[in-house]
């Protein structure tokens, strides 16, 4: 629990620092544990009930570990104009892994591109780079 206090002192002093608090922790323990609500409300002087609203609305938060990876894949017009098609066959055989469809990665002009499970963000994606990138993401 030292890290997520560590975590809350970095942004608490800053405006609006909720968000950042629990992208970090879902970062660091890959899910918002009901303890992390916890800590995370008492160290912003907000209600439990305030943390959670928060956690339960954006869906990129997870309150329980996953037993697989998530990849983004952008499915947005640049996108499908530049192949995204080819890639999800890929996705379909990938073990291990969960495609969620997002619809813009800020990456319009280099496309077809994915971001993995870490925020680390690919693009110029062929069915071989993308086939190589699940597979290190599964293996992990």
């Amino acid at each position: 629990m030292q890290k997520l206090d560590d975590i809350i002192a970095t942004y608490q002093h800053q405006s609006g620092p909720l968000l950042p608090i629990l992208h970090e922790v879902q970062a660091v323990y890959g899910h918002i544990s009901e303890e992390a609500i916890r800590t995370v409300a008492n160290g912003l002087n907000l209600s439990r009930a305030e943390v959670h609203g928060v956690v339960s609305f954006y869906h990129d938060f997870k309150t329980a570990p996953e037993s697989y990876t998530v990849v983004k894949l952008c499915r947005a017009e640049a996108c499908q104009a530049r192949g995204v098609a080819r890639l999800e066959q890929v996705a379909a055989d990938a073990d291990g892994v969960v495609i969620e469809t997002v619809y813009c990665l800020g990456l319009c002009a280099v496309g077809p591109a994915a971001m993995m499970a870490g925020g680390e963000v690919h693009a110029r994606l062929t069915p071989e780079s993308f086939a190589a990138l699940l597979q290190a993401e599964a293996a992990r």
